[in-house]
């Protein structure tokens, strides 16, 4: 199982908890917010939800590294992700072992998966955790709900809106690899006007991405440069309450990368290579409550912008400049659109949630050759497709234990094809001992990316949706007033027509084509063990992972088997805080048929904070402290023991 031994006391600890109370709480490594909104499209008590979602807190993100979202996503059991290279390099997540294109992402309930991207997915290194409220991740085949990429599930990412009384924020950070950060934020109200706005900045040095601290690599290339980044971005959201139920909301988002990356193969992979990469939104949103909140309808519009660039350095036999290739990639993807939504409240019959959605994306991809011989931009990519869609959801309480919800949705994408998917939902409430029972089932669709079908040489335009049905049911639960709260979660989802490249007599360089299939089970387990009141708390979140490719039986790339990550909250005093941290990962492959082996890990951080009056924080961050040696992306460098700190000011 290539379990480390170390995981059994832990472990242990969970499932005495479990034997002597066998008592859970939904899923996740916080204690979940009153409401959610991402379950059912609407904001609803998380206990009515049949549905597996896991939110991640503010405090959560605000504890992790401020470079990237990845140590605090680690806390949500069933999500793996992985960056090629350390912060400021692509990053990239699977949901319950799905691909990374088949999880829609979404920023305030918009989608932002990149329409110029080849499995159309969301690169994480583009937005800063620092604008971020909070991250409902949200399970399972949910294509009746959101549509085409929601087949291993939705993250949605919430940032920060106002409310209450002005309140300032300003948190600066500097530490190991030259990194430092700093983000800010005004929020508050005033009258019926609410406001939020954010600001950061970020520079890190870094290390080469290409083999730091992989012994055999930095044997043969000495001299590794360091690959470091910088990204400076902002949000801002607004909000007016006019009265007798309507409110007018905007939100606009801004983000800019700069980074260096290394080729991975080659003579010469420690390459000057560098990106940049910039995502910007903006969006409007109306809604009206009519007859006494009955009935509650929005309009959104919508854009959003992906811009990439990549100056792509490679050398031949030498690094002179006659036998150096340089050649700046641009990747520049829109979408645009509007979605309304209606729900009514129906009484005993529940409510019912309805609406229609319209958008239009559009991919730019350009080649700018600069040597040996520099060669005028040519066009490699310009398509264009328009999504139509109808959805609906009936939520339907039966009792004052059982709430049920039945959905549908019908997809229409111009010239490619109509797919239609369904979901349904059950959760049991047992208010007595505060256990819940849940399942859900549905299916899934991803349309075919725009590279997909109308990338020169690769493309078809043939291709047809990728499909999928998933499942899962699980039990939650608190005990002993809250002191336990446990989550345990098995899935299974069987993937359909999955668009893969392959080589074949009549395209000797390879075409995308609907030929694979594959299978994914697991288990997700999280858990809150309050050990000692006001001392010392134990969160764990556990997953087992089984991906296969069902056409060749072997384990699917980069999705380990066991996934498992504990921490130790200790306050010696109400103002301090001493938290040990455990992340370990079984052995996986790097790449497609069991190929590039990873050795399993385990990685021990520290964080620790002390409050030294209501506005002011110091804290320090410790990475990596045992020195572990491991790659997440085969050939690529991860971080040494790395020590960061800073102070915290909010008034």
């Amino acid at each position: 199982m290539d379990f480390p031994k170390w995981a059994a006391g832990p472990a242990a600890c969970v499932v005495l908890s479990w034997l002597t109370g066998s008592a859970f709480a939904q899923s996740g490594p916080d204690q979940l917010p009153e409401l959610v909104v991402t379950a059912d499209r609407t904001p609803e008590p998380v206990g009515n939800t049949g549905s597996a979602i896991s939110v991640v807190s503010h405090d959560t993100i605000a504890k992790a590294n401020a470079g990237s979202l990845v140590d605090a996503l680690r806390t949500v059991p069933g999500l793996d992700i992985t960056e090629s290279g350390g912060p400021g390099s692509t990053t990239n997540i699977r949901l319950r072992g799905a691909n990374t294109g088949q999880t829609l992402v979404m920023i305030d309930g918009i989608r932002v998966n990149d329409p110029t991207a080849a499995s159309g997915d969301f690169d994480f290194s583009l937005i800063a955790p620092s604008a971020i409220e909070r991250v409902e991740v949200l399970k399972g085949p949910q294509s009746a709900l959101y549509g085409s990429d929601a087949m291993g599930g939705v993250i949605n990412i919430i940032t920060k809106k106002g409310s209450g009384p002005a309140q300032f924020n300003v948190r600066t950070e500097a530490g190991s690899y030259g990194t430092v950060s700093t983000s800010g934020s005004a929020i508050g109200s005033s009258g019926p006007w609410s406001y939020a706005v954010t600001g950061n900045g970020e520079h890190s040095n870094g290390f080469s991405r290409y083999g730091y601290r992989i012994p055999s690599i930095e044997a043969q290339f000495p001299n590794l440069e360091n690959d470091g980044f910088d990204r400076i971005g902002g949000t801002a959201r607004i909000a007016y309450d006019a009265g007798e139920g309507v409110r007018l909301e905007s939100g606009v988002l801004s983000s800019f990368t700069r980074s260096a990356y290394d080729a991975s193969t080659g003579k010469f992979p420690d390459t000057p290579s560098s990106a940049n990469r910039q995502i910007d939104q903006v969006w409007g949103k109306a809604t009206v409550d009519s007859f006494g909140g009955i009935l509650s309808q929005s309009v959104n519009v919508f854009e959003t912008r992906i811009d990439r660039s990549f100056n792509d350095i490679s050398y031949k036999t030498n690094m002179l400049p006659v036998n150096t290739t340089s050649t700046i990639t641009d990747y520049v993807g829109n979408s645009v659109g509007a979605e309304y939504q209606g729900t009514v409240k129906v009484g005993a019959l529940g409510s019912v949630v309805y609406g229609a959605r319209t958008q239009h994306e559009t991919a730019d991809v350009s080649l700018t050759k600069l040597l040996p011989v520099a060669v005028s931009t040519v066009p490699q990519l310009a398509g264009m497709q328009d999504t139509n869609s109808l959805f609906g959801l009936w939520q339907l309480p039966i009792g004052d234990r059982l709430n049920v919800t039945m959905g549908g949705r019908v997809d229409d994408v111009a010239g490619v094809a109509t797919f239609e998917t369904w979901r349904a939902t059950a959760a049991y409430n047992i208010s007595e001992t505060g256990t819940k029972l849940r399942a859900s089932a549905g299916t899934g669709a991803k349309a075919p990316t725009l590279f997909q079908l109308y990338a020169p040489i690769y493309g078809n335009t043939g291709l047809s949706p990728e499909q999928s049905f998933g499942y899962d049911a699980g039990i939650d639960q608190s005990l002993f007033d809250g002191r336990v709260t446990l989550s345990l979660t098995g899935y299974g989802n069987h993937f359909n027509n999955l668009i893969d490249f392959v080589f074949d007599g009549g395209n000797p360089l390879g075409h995308y084509v609907n030929v694979a299939r594959a299978e994914t089970s697991g288990v997700e387990f999280g858990g809150t063990v309050v050990l000692v009141p006001g001392l010392l708390k134990l969160n764990a979140a556990y997953t087992y992972l089984r991906a296969k490719d069902l056409s060749t039986g072997l384990t699917l790339a980069r999705r380990p088997e066991h996934l498992a990550r504990f921490a130790l909250s200790y306050t010696p005093t109400p103002e301090w805080l001493i938290e040990p941290r455990i992340v370990t990962v079984s052995k996986r492959y790097s790449g497609d048929g069991e190929t590039g082996p990873l050795a399993p890990y385990t990685r021990v951080d520290l964080y620790s904070e002390y409050k030294i009056d209501k506005t002011w924080k110091v804290f320090a961050r410790g990475e990596n402290i045992f020195n572990a040696h491991y790659q997440e992306v085969l050939n690529f460098g991860t971080t040494g023991p790395a020590i960061y700190g800073g102070f915290n000011a909010t008034w």
